[in-house]
């Protein structure tokens, strides 16, 4: 078992704005903001900043003159594109700033093609630079992930799959413990069916437990992050939008290359509709099955041939600490290399175990 924390940080740090209380709300502000936006590729050669007339700031020019403000993540695409420090180039004077940036641009650097994302809304009189990536980038705008969620669970209030609730009851939607947040950066859905519960006998200490189905999409239009979906089983969450009791946790991540928008209908949307789909029995059928896999005193060759000796060794004593008793079927492997996942500091290679983990679970179905 393990703790997912993502739902958690972005609740803790959205501000009001990037918090919706149901999917449509929340793909009302994606499509407006991409019918304001348009996409283009240029040739670096071709922009140019410039400092704001008060000189706090700068815009960016494209080839037809209009200037452009940068969001706070395209001007730390375009530090990165002319190698400077986007933080040292935000302590400079506007003036100076912009010198650095063209100098990259103009002299520095050869000339290449710049994938830039521009936002004009109507009533502003300067638009925004969402984005400045490489000319291939590969954009899945978020009004597409948003409505590929509502064709399939619905508004996420209602129904099975909706915003949960605190500690396993149900609690009216606000903006104070929703789990749906938008920005001009990103996007991220948290969903769970905590109604259509699995139980599952001998879960802990000989008890009966049960849990409920969850997942995480997360998106971003800018090049902040991939397109990533994670689904899971858990226990609760609680009202900090901690998921508690967390267990085969598999991770979809779709990198936002050429082919990113054809792989989401190809990889992501199917993904989401055999989630949707799956029966309640069919989970629980697996979960017994690993229960019931007896591996006796097999266990440490079952776990050394996936994580290798040293690792397994860490993952008994680990599901030892947890449960006071050894390994002693598949269910308890999974079990001692969520537990072990925990004590690993890099999110990259604790998700990759805890991924492997839950592979395990297949080898019983």
């Amino acid at each position: 078992m393990t703790t997912l924390t993502e739902a958690s940080r972005q609740w803790s740090t959205r501000p009001d704005e990037e918090r919706f209380t149901s999917l449509p709300a929340m793909l009302a502000a994606a499509e407006y903001s991409r019918q304001h936006s348009r996409q283009a590729v240029v040739s670096s050669r071709r922009l140019q900043a410039v400092p704001t007339d008060d000189n706090r700031g700068i815009l960016i020019e494209g080839p037809n003159g209009h200037g452009y403000a940068p969001s706070h993540h395209a001007f730390g695409q375009l530090a990165t594109l002319v190698q400077a420090p986007a933080g040292y180039l935000r302590q400079l004077p506007a003036p100076m700033a912009a010198d650095c940036i063209n100098y990259g641009l103009q002299v520095s650097r050869d000339v290449e093609d710049v994938g830039v994302l521009i936002t004009r809304a109507e009533h502003e009189a300067t638009g925004s630079l969402r984005a400045a990536t490489g000319p291939k980038y590969g954009r899945v705008w978020n009004s597409d992930v948003i409505r590929a969620l509502i064709e399939r669970f619905g508004d996420g209030v209602t129904g099975p799959f909706k915003v949960p609730g605190e500690f396993g009851r149900a609690v009216e939607i606000t903006k104070a413990n929703t789990t749906l947040f938008a920005s001009d950066r990103d996007c991220f859905v948290f969903l769970a069916d905590e109604e259509n519960r699995i139980e599952l006998p001998n879960r802990r200490d000989g008890k009966t437990g049960t849990l409920a189905r969850g997942f995480f999409v997360t998106n971003s239009e800018v090049g902040a992050g991939a397109l990533k979906v994670k689904t899971f089983l858990f226990d609760y969450v609680c009202k900090n939008r901690i998921v508690w009791g967390a267990e085969h946790v598999q991770d979809i991540a779709i990198r936002h290359t050429a082919g990113a928008p054809d792989r989401f209908i190809e990889q992501v949307q199917p993904a989401l509709v055999e989630y949707a789909n799956s029966s309640a029995h069919g989970i629980t059928a697996a979960l017994q099955a690993a229960q019931a896999a007896r591996l006796d005193d097999k266990v440490g060759d079952f776990l050394s041939k996936r994580f290798g000796p040293r690792v397994a060794a860490k993952m008994q004593h680990a599901h030892t600490l947890d449960e006071g008793r050894p390994v002693e079927t598949v269910w308890d492997a999974v079990t001692a290399a969520t537990a072990y996942a925990r004590s690993i500091p890099y999110t990259a290679d604790r998700v990759e175990l805890e991924t492997q983990a839950g592979a395990m679970l297949d080898l019983v179905r």
